[in-house]
């Protein structure tokens, strides 16, 4: 964990300036809007998506002192896509605390969430860009329609990668294409930049979500900031489980499809079998993956000629394979 924040703090200016917009933008004469708000925005989050937009506008020449307030659009997007997916999962801990679920209830968080939506269109409007507009409301739909697949496949122990791909996909790396693609966008690119760059944070977004299913076998709760195993509970077959039932004869995976699948799984089940996954060899396949969607994203970098912000760029994707939360 200490390695990601060393990497991170390289960045601090950025997060600063994004946080100080967040906070400044979170209005309401509710004061539960504004506790949710807080509680959900403000503490552990990453910032990784805001982020994404500022340096993909500054990669393609953008000089306006807008651009902080403008990446709150993603990171309010983000949270409350996360305060309504724990409502559907019945998450208890986010981010290292409990869940605005946990706390105020189903109702409370999934409201929460919907306000957060709406500071993010209202921020949007303000930009007065058609483009951009039609780009975030393509990557809501998008993103609803990800949580509708997640939602028909859960404890679908026969789902295949590429099915699997195309969840995350809609769920996790459309919205890093939607920042990087704005970015270029309000910064006036040409056609050709502003789709390379959609094209490098979709496939960024990608290996995000692949290091994230690892983590979930792997880590451990204080560092990853939610329970290990999370996913498996949940009944979320997630590439690591797919790679080993890969290898299962029918048999048993209908075992245990039928034991996980029916709420008979005990502690011991859960723990057996991802110990079991840990030690098939598939944690170093998975991030073989995420590598080859990293280069991927880096290719569409080339486009662009070298400075600093392309280096930060490139650095960022490699950060993407190596990061412990």
């Amino acid at each position: 964990m200490g390695s990601d924040r060393t990497f991170l703090d390289q960045f601090n200016h950025h997060f600063e300036r994004i946080n100080d917009e967040l906070g400044r933008n979170l209005n309401s004469y509710i004061a539960l809007i504004k506790d949710i708000g807080q509680h959900s925005l403000l503490g552990e989050g990453k910032r990784l998506r805001p982020l994404l937009y500022v340096l993909s506008c500054k990669l393609c020449g953008y000089k306006g002192r807008d651009v902080y307030r403008f990446s709150t659009i993603f990171e309010y997007v983000h949270t409350a896509s996360l305060l309504h997916d724990d409502v559907l999962d019945n998450a208890e801990m986010r981010r290292k605390k409990p869940t605005a679920r946990n706390i105020w209830g189903n109702s409370a968080a999934v409201l929460g969430g919907d306000f957060l939506y709406s500071r993010a269109a209202a921020i949007a409007l303000d930009l007065n860009n058609i483009q951009l507009s039609k780009v975030l409301n393509d990557t809501l739909a998008r993103m609803v329609e990800g949580q509708f697949m997640e939602l028909e496949n859960t404890h679908n122990w026969y789902i295949k990668k590429d099915e699997y791909l195309d969840i995350i996909s809609a769920k996790t790396a459309v919205l890093m294409s939607a920042a990087c693609r704005c970015g270029a966008i309000i910064a006036g690119a040409e056609k050709r930049a502003v789709d390379h760059l959609s094209e490098f944070g979709l496939n960024l977004g990608i290996a995000f979500q692949l290091i994230d299913d690892i983590l979930d076998y792997t880590s451990c709760e204080e560092d990853f900031g939610k329970p290990v195993g999370k996913d498996l509970r949940e009944g979320k077959i997630t590439l690591p489980l797919i790679y080993t039932l890969s290898d299962l004869e029918r048999a048993e995976i209908d075992r245990l499809k039928y034991l996980f699948g029916n709420h008979r799984a005990d502690d011991d089940d859960y723990k057996k079998l991802i110990t079991k996954v840990r030690n098939s060899g598939i944690i170093e396949r998975i991030r073989s993956d995420a590598k080859g969607y990293v280069d991927k994203a880096f290719s569409f970098l080339d486009f662009f000629h070298r400075s600093p912000i392309k280096e930060n760029l490139v650095a960022f994707g490699e950060y993407m394979i190596k990061r412990s939360f």
